[in-house]
């Protein structure tokens, strides 16, 4: 199971401060930004093969399944 930043949404906003950048702006005029997106992937296979069960509320929330 993994809990952690979107990467297509992190090279997302990388772009955006690369387009600006390349406009002009200088890089420390930037704001500091933090992530907004956030995906919850659970490795299903692993988990039966580690005899753990994971609850169905869980698996329903889960933005990605690895089976």
């Amino acid at each position: 199971m993994s809990y952690g930043v979107s990467g297509p949404a992190l090279f997302r906003r990388a772009a955006a401060f690369v387009d600006k950048i390349l406009k002009g702006a200088k890089p420390a005029d930037l704001p500091v930004e933090q992530p907004t997106k956030f995906e919850l992937v659970i490795n299903v296979k692993v988990a039966k093969a580690l005899g753990l069960t994971v609850p169905p509320s869980l698996l329903a929330r889960a933005d990605e399944l690895i089976e």
